[in-house]
């Protein structure tokens, strides 16, 4: 009776779930014949000439809105760049660009790659792309212009901070691979730091033969792996990076899905490079996806312990589909979960809310780790040791936005030849003083929130009617305010210098210089070294990772 119980509510669920399948169906080929009449009859009888492709396009990204932030629609000419994402490859320039409100200037030219063997600098205002003007043309549709088949020509017109006449360049495109590891040492103490910034092809094999490579010649006391700002790529990447220190055969995560093939589990499949090296995981806010996975992995596993700001809290698996007319579909087709049980997706995430604000640590159901640790879903990784980072203030936040201190770079650089090395490299008081008189002479502007407030209370004030009552005393605090003001760029030199250093040793030693000049004055990475090398004598790993 039983197996005739079971039989039965098995064939009624099969039968309610084709009666839905069958329903949906119907509604998808009715909605389509209701969209072909509406596109049709719009082209016939509306009053201006309409773009049918354009349309067609603003209507998919609307339906698409409402799902996740994930599931995109890629038209034909952003293929290239969906390769990019997974290959970390593409023919190009190699080269960072940002638009400034009237030109798009080169960001960061990657080290080795065509723009940088041109001569082409950080700064460089690009003019035209092979006599195309590209004046008011933003990121986008300049990228497009500059990326080809590797080994064509492109030639730019350029303008440069401090040249009188625009230069000339001609840059022969190649096919552009971004490094999965951008800089990796040991530090005298004997503690290795690998930064990884991807996760495309080879990442995990490219870390296997970096960290061998630290181990070789040293006794390592640690291991330190940088994540911060990765905001993740393959997950077969991520699964064989955690399997560098986890033996064979153990669960690192599994998907779950609708349709059958969404649904799969990935152990483990190789044997360990290490499993006693002590082991820390340096996460923020942008440390998304794969990321999380490997974080998440070693976490629920006790091998490391996770040092930083909580992660982003994406935990969704996305596949590309091809569509018609060389269209593709990036669908987000199942939740991942890592070995603890825990799906680390930011709860509510077709609201698509800031997930970098820190919240409450049970905000989601609770899990256990290998050594009965409570760890919590539903809101990324959350770090083992929290590491508080100040927001900058609002001066500083400014400066950086309207590129304030981007274009005393360039200044800087034209100025001076050479520098210190990146990681001796400092911003002195001479150095300080002109960058306050260059941004002085730009007349740089910017209102506070405690100016917004202000303003705020008298207009509702003088709607009540108690301004000319209440007038002298804001006047004095506007007064008292201002004198504050004034002493923004000194109050906050600290966070300032910060911001100029990284920018100025860019100039002059590329993306690697930018992580060496960031990793002097590193709280994440102090308070690692901390406890990898027990330097406070509380034993804090282990500590930590047997829930003590």
């Amino acid at each position: 009776m039983k197996y005739l119980n079971t039989l039965f509510l098995a064939l009624l669920l099969s039968v309610s779930v084709a009666a839905q399948e069958k329903q949906n169906n119907f509604e998808i080929a009715k909605s389509l014949d209701i969209y072909n009449s509406l596109l049709r009859e719009l082209n016939l009888n509306y009053v201006d000439e309409i773009n049918p492709g354009e349309l067609n396009e603003a209507a998919i990204k609307a339906m698409l809105d409402g799902l996740d932030p994930y599931t995109v629609f890629i038209p034909e000419s952003d293929i290239e760049n969906a390769k990019f994402m997974t290959t970390g490859e593409y023919g190009g320039i190699g080269a960072l660009i940002q638009y400034d409100g009237e030109f798009t200037r080169i960001s960061d030219p990657y080290y080795g790659w065509p723009a940088q063997k041109a001569g082409i600098i950080a700064g460089d205002a690009i003019l035209e792309v092979n006599g195309v003007d590209c004046q008011k043309k933003n990121t986008q549709q300049v990228s497009e212009m500059l990326k080809g088949q590797p080994g064509t020509e492109v030639t730019l017109k350029i303008r440069r901070y401090g040249e009188d006449k625009p230069l000339t360049k001609v840059l022969k495109r190649e096919k552009v691979k971004i490094d999965n590891i951008p800089y990796y040492k040991v530090f005298d103490n004997d503690v290795a730091y690998l930064a990884l910034s991807g996760f495309t092809r080879d990442a995990a094999k490219e870390m296997k033969e970096k960290f061998l490579e630290m181990r070789k010649n040293r006794q390592l006391k640690g291991f330190i792996l940088d994540l911060r700002g990765n905001g993740g790529g393959l997950m077969n990447e991520a699964v064989d990076i955690v399997n560098l220190f986890i033996p064979k055969g153990k669960p690192v995560v599994s998907m779950k899905g609708k349709a059958a093939n969404a649904n799969s589990m990935h152990p483990t499949t190789n044997e360990p490079v290490d499993l006693e090296i002590p082991l820390a995981i340096l996460v923020d806010g942008n440390s998304a996806s794969a990321s999380e996975i490997v974080a998440g992995a070693l976490q629920d596993y006790d091998r490391a312990v996770i040092i930083g700001q909580r992660t982003f809290g994406k935990g969704l698996v996305q596949n590309i589909l091809p569509l018609s007319y060389n269209t593709q579909m990036k669908v987000t087709v199942a939740h991942y979960y890592i070995p603890s049980g825990r799906c680390i997706q930011e709860i509510d995430y077709s609201h698509k809310k800031d997930t970098t604000q820190m919240k409450k640590d049970t905000l989601g159901r609770a899990f256990t780790t290998a050594q009965g640790r409570t760890v919590y879903e539903g809101h990324g990784i959350t770090p083992d040791v929290k590491v508080d980072r100040d927001p900058y203030a609002t001066v500083t936040a400014y400066l950086f936005a309207k590129n304030y201190i981007f274009d005393y770079a360039n200044k800087f650089y034209s100025e001076h030849k050479t520098i210190d090395s990146a990681n001796r490299f400092r911003i002195d008081d001479a150095t300080y003083q002109d960058f306050m008189k260059f941004v002085k002479d730009k007349k740089f502007t910017y209102t506070t929130e405690t100016e917004k407030a202000i303003e705020k209370m008298k207009k509702t004030a003088k709607d009540e009617g108690y301004i000319e009552k209440i007038k002298p005393q804001l006047e004095l605090l506007e007064k008292n305010l201002a004198a504050e003001k004034d002493n923004d760029l000194i109050n906050n030199r600290k966070d300032i210098e910060e911001l100029l250093r990284s920018e100025i040793v860019g100039r002059y030693y590329y993306q690697k210089g930018r992580i060496v000049a960031s990793l002097n004055d590193d709280p994440d990475l102090k308070r690692a070294f901390e406890i990898l090398l027990n330097t406070n004598g509380k034993d804090e790993y282990h500590n930590i990772l047997s829930g003590k």
